[in-house]
């Protein structure tokens, strides 16, 4: 599979296209950004673990019956995945309390939800991503309603599975963001990624966060939390 053109770049990834018109590339930066780019800085090794934890995650997903975009990680920081168009919504799940939902409810943070929360955001820097609803979706035209019923249901079925997997490891999703996308032929797939960027992972013992919000909140250690994952889920 051959590289070609940068066809796009991102706050935390390059893509770009390849020899197959439905397969591109796509390459993790080290560039962290928070508070829809407002705070801009580097966290060394990043790439490499949101690249390695996403495609391991997506392949544990895969076999439990979720379609994802993922082909092949053909290195540390690169991955093949399916061209697709993506949905422009950002899914968000929840399981317990914390970042924007405490501020905007006045819960405190570490609070265990009494039911999975599902909340979607219309895809736009610009905007800051604001929050929409299913109305607003099937108004605008961004999804179907069947499409929303089908994202929400693999968005919940995703939650339980990283749940108890990552249980195993002492880590404790506290909520996280999914995108998805749709191949050439109409399919609904998972796409982005899945990593401490896009997750917050605390320990399960310690309530230690184990993510992006130590860049987010100047809390030190932000390599190392996420070295800490890569280490649980892989071994390394």
């Amino acid at each position: 599979m051959k590289k070609l053109q940068q066809i796009y770049e991102g706050k935390a990834k390059k893509v770009f296209a390849t020899d197959d018109p439905d397969v591109v590339l796509v390459d993790y930066k080290d560039d962290a950004t928070a508070f829809n780019g407002l705070k801009k800085g580097t966290i060394t090794g990043k790439g490499v673990i949101n690249n390695r934890v996403t495609n391991f995650l997506m392949q544990m997903l895969e076999k439990n019956g979720i379609p994802t975009h993922y082909i092949e990680e053909i290195s540390d920081r690169e991955t093949l995945v399916k061209k697709v168009d993506i949905v422009p919504l950002e899914v968000i799940v929840r399981n317990i309390a914390a970042g924007s939902l405490s501020k905007r409810l006045g819960v405190p943070e570490g609070t265990k939800l009494k039911k999975t929360v599902i909340e979607y955001c219309y895809k736009n820097d610009d905007l800051g991503d604001p929050m929409v609803n299913e109305y607003h979706i099937a108004a605008m035209g961004w999804a179907t309603e069947e499409e929303v019923k089908l994202i929400a249901g693999y968005s919940l079925k995703i939650n339980k599975l990283l749940s108890s997997f990552l249980k195993q490891s002492n880590i404790e999703l506290i909520d996280f963001k999914l995108e998805f996308g749709k191949t050439s032929d109409g399919t609904i797939v998972l796409a982005d990624e899945i990593s401490p960027d896009t997750c917050r992972f605390w320990d399960s013992k310690t309530h230690e966060k184990l993510d992006k919000d130590r860049f987010r909140r100047d809390l030190g250690g932000v390599e190392d939390a996420y070295q800490e994952i890569l280490k649980r889920l892989m071994g390394e």
